[in-house]
């Protein structure tokens, strides 16, 4: 489907401002979203929410598809409500190795979890002789997934984080009599991870309304793999490609060699048994989607070009590089996505090595492809990512939540390319661009892309060190913040809302 000319910002909520070390559904989220208004932006990019493992990437380490990160509830909310008291909670305290504008999730994780833990110790006292008919209600509407995702949950702490495949065969083979028994024992620690679904859904369907009510809708994110050690996988071990003896991973996803790195990308995910989810009427998707869409007003599919053919590679492989392509579902998955669901809103993420197949299945549904204006100048005038060569069903970015900020591209272009920038936009030479990030923004606004949408390290022009993702390195992503929502000044809005209005966004 066609969408209507808009322009947005791109901004994990872990990046958002506040005192306990990490952003949250608080004010600052509401602060953020008064600054879209007042920048007359319509759209805000979440990228997922899911809870993080390793290393706490919301694409590649999720416990849950379906569930919503903990470390996201606003702790001043839970006051709001008496859970918690005012004088009990404390910022993260300063130290050493704490840089202002990065998470350090060593430290943030078990200084936000203990006030959680008494947020719900108190909640729990509550329920005593008397029903909550709110956490009655959202528990029997998820129970899809919250009884599998508390289950999990619970025993990977009474495992002591050991994956899945390593607890006793019989939970990990999910034996009735077994899961009986643990869920018994489990039962508080279950309630209590139910506990934290029900108030992270609750602050963020507040916080989704008051964005709409200001005319401001979210673009959510479906990754299209899954992490191994998650309740998606335990609870339908089926519907991926395992080892039936380890029940390890048979093959990684990944991508082969491109742009981003010269040994591809080995992304550690298991792949899907295809054939068994077509058997299921793609049963698991239809819910995935439907989850999505309970959170968010667009859907973007990341790697998209994996439901036309994916790279699978042989589980212990150290690169990207000794894999081989294999047919996806197609067509015929989006058509039983759209039976299941009607309409879909869906943004088709259709970077990286994209044949006329993937597009085929992209125009096809009208599907809005991306174009990044980082990727735009290394080549001659056939460039697809230069807006020159756009066609107006897309989504245009300066660069995403895996490209370097606009400026800290800059510093390290080449000189040719530098040459060519400077042409495209007007100029004799490359030395005469004084804001380069607030070029490319003015370029991605005025283009014939129906959405615009720029990372707000770029409106705030940071160099390298505002970057949220590397996918070449493991290590030290998804950290950035800001550290105050004064930074968000009127001088940055009013000017990015002229260039709105400017070119009817």
């Amino acid at each position: 489907m066609t969408f209507k000319r808009a322009s947005g910002i791109l901004l994990h909520p872990t990046c958002l401002p506040s005192q306990y070390g990490i952003g949250d559904l608080g004010q600052s989220a509401y602060e953020f979203i008064d600054f879209l208004d007042r920048s007359g932006q319509t759209l805000w990019q979440i990228l997922p929410l899911g809870p993080t493992g390793y290393e706490h990437s919301p694409y590649i380490m999720n416990f849950s598809t379906f569930a919503g990160n903990p470390l996201l509830i606003s702790l001043d909310q839970l006051v709001e409500q008496g859970l918690l008291n005012a004088d009990e909670l404390t910022p993260l305290p300063p130290s050493e190795d704490v840089v202002p504008n990065r998470v350090n999730f060593d430290r943030v994780i078990p200084h936000k979890t203990q006030f959680l833990q008494r947020a719900f110790e108190r909640f729990r006292e509550s329920l005593s002789g008397n029903a909550n008919p709110e956490f009655t209600s959202f528990c029997q509407e998820t129970s899809a997934w919250l009884e599998d995702y508390a289950l999990f949950m619970a025993l990977l702490e009474a495992y002591d984080g050991l994956p899945w495949n390593k607890w006793d065969s019989a939970i990990a083979r999910r034996e009735p009599e077994a899961m009986k028994a643990k869920s018994s024992e489990l039962a508080d620690r279950i309630l209590y991870h139910k506990f934290l679904q029900f108030k992270f859904f609750e602050q963020w369907r507040n916080l989704r309304r008051y964005a709409n009510d200001k005319g401001i809708s979210i673009i959510g994110d479906i990754s299209i793999y899954v992490c191994h050690n998650s309740s998606d996988v335990w609870a339908q071990p089926n519907i991926f490609q395992l080892d039936p003896q380890t029940l390890e991973s048979a093959y990684i996803a990944g991508v082969p060699p491109d742009y981003f790195s010269e040994t591809g990308q080995l992304w550690g995910n298991p792949v899907y048994d295809w054939d068994e989810l077509k058997r299921t009427g793609y049963k698991w998707w239809i819910e995935r989607f439907k989850a999505t869409l309970a959170y968010a007003d667009l859907v973007r599919i990341d790697h998209f070009r994996g439901f036309e053919a994916y790279w699978r590679v042989p589980a212990g492989e150290e690169t990207a590089m000794n894999g081989e392509w294999v047919k996806g579902p197609d067509q015929e998955f989006f058509e039983a996505i759209r039976s299941g669901l009607g309409s879909l809103p869906v943004l088709a993420e259709d970077l990286g090595i994209i044949t006329p197949e993937v597009e085929k299945l992209r125009d096809h549904f009208d599907f809005p492809g991306m174009k990044i204006l980082l990727f735009a100048f290394a080549d001659d005038d056939k460039n697809p990512y230069l807006p020159h060569n756009f066609v107006e069903n897309c989504l245009v970015y300066t660069g995403t939540h895996d490209n370097d900020t606009t400026v800290g591209w800059w510093h390290r272009a080449g000189e040719p390319e530098k040459q060519h920038v400077a042409k495209y936009l007007g100029y004799s030479h490359p030395g005469e661009i004084q804001e380069i990030n607030w070029e490319l923004i003015r370029l991605a606004l005025k283009s014939v892309a129906n959405q615009a949408i720029v990372p707000l390290q770029d409106l705030f022009g940071l160099d390298n060190n505002g970057r949220m993702n590397d996918p070449s390195i493991n290590a030290g992503n998804w950290r950035w913040r800001y550290q105050s929502s004064d930074q968000l000044t009127s001088q940055i809005s009013d000017r990015l809302l002229e260039l709105t209005k400017s070119y009817n966004r």
